[in-house]
């Protein structure tokens, strides 16, 4: 059903769509009786409970940042059965993103570019929104994730102001928090993962979180586009800290998984993250190359390229904790959620 669906909401823009897809939903979501419809019972089967973190999760299937930016969709994610969703990424100041288009989807290879450039409300409007939403909804079940960056305009000696203020504003409306230093589409972001830059934030982060009366877990998101160097360095680095986990990965800048797409199409989209499908291997690898180094001691959440219950599988073989969603959810709809529970379930 939901790919003759997709077929008519792929006629139109990507952001157009989305923005249509979830209000429908909210819509149908506050009409009495069709929330117990529309959430999967099997989302909240006992076998799928999993704590990690010191976080008890409903179950291990969450939604990535970048599809709720503004917290507006929590009670709706929840509907659809997600044991968690990452809102964000969240700067100090609102801020409009780069010019659109900036989000192009690519059928043949189930996969997206994005060069959204951290579009979102704000901090404080978000830890508002957040801090209403734990007030007056029922589905606090939702873990939530908070996921942190620098506004574009910020240079990166004083981003660690940035990721500061992001973290005190929404300590008290997240249960966890990630690091977003990866992300291809702010200008000289990526630079922030070099050692003594990436040891500078988290340092400081982990220091103001270790003086609260309760710590939230705090974990980094990474691009897939390091060498095994300098993941290693990466990695050593969350160890010393002693970071609670890694979400690997975020978008990758590489092109080489659009095999049958003509040159002249990839340089006409231009600049972006690619996600989906072509990002799937090597996410396993980042993921699988975390978990032997650390013999499994850093929590890992995978995500890239998960489009059903075999690509779960492949990540938790390789070492995963907890998975997320993005590109899988646009095309495969709604659903996704019940049947990579169904999977679980049924091969647990």
């Amino acid at each position: 059903m939901y790919q003759v669906v997709r077929k008519i909401l792929f006629w139109f823009p990507p952001e157009v769509v989305h923005h249509f897809s979830m209000s429908s939903l909210g819509f149908a979501d506050k009409i009495p009786g069709v929330s117990r419809l529309l959430r999967p019972g099997v989302c909240l089967d006992p076998q799928l409970k999993k704590e990690v973190f010191g976080l008890e999760f409903t179950n291990p299937v969450g939604l990535g940042a970048g599809f709720d930016k503004n917290a507006l969709y929590l009670d709706e994610l929840a509907t659809l059965g997600f044991g968690f969703a990452e809102i964000g990424t969240v700067t100090p100041l609102p801020q409009q993103g780069n010019e659109k288009p900036r989000l192009f989807r690519i059928p043949e290879h189930k996969a997206i570019i994005n060069r959204m450039g951290f579009n979102n409300d704000g901090v404080k409007v978000v830890a508002g929104r957040l801090r209403h939403w734990r007030i007056g909804s029922k589905r606090r079940q939702l873990i939530i994730g908070g996921n942190i960056g620098k506004n574009k305009a910020t240079p990166n000696e004083d981003a660690w102001k940035d990721y500061e203020l992001c973290f005190r504003e929404l300590f008290d409306s997240v249960d966890y928090f990630v690091i977003n230093v990866s992300s291809p589409n702010t200008p000289g972001l990526r630079e922030l993962q070099e050692k003594e830059s990436l040891h500078k934030i988290l340092s400081h982060l982990q220091t103001i979180n270790k003086n609260k009366a309760t710590p939230k877990p705090l974990l980094l998101k990474i691009a897939p586009d390091l060498s095994n160097f300098q993941l290693d360095e990466v990695i050593d680095l969350c160890m010393e800290i002693g970071l609670d986990g890694i979400v690997a990965t975020n978008t990758t800048i590489s092109r080489d998984g659009l095999f049958s797409l003509p040159e002249e199409t990839i340089k006409e989209i231009g600049a972006g993250g690619l996600s989906g499908k072509p990002l799937m291997q090597r996410s396993t690898e980042v993921v699988r190359h975390i978990h032997d180094k650390t013999g499994g001691k850093m929590p890992v959440i995978a995500s890239g390229g998960i489009f059903g219950y075999a690509d779960v599988k492949e990540k938790l073989a390789a070492g995963a904790s907890l998975v997320q969603v993005w590109t899988g959810f646009i095309y495969e709809g709604p659903g996704i959620v019940r049947h990579i529970c169904e999977g679980l379930i049924k091969n647990n």
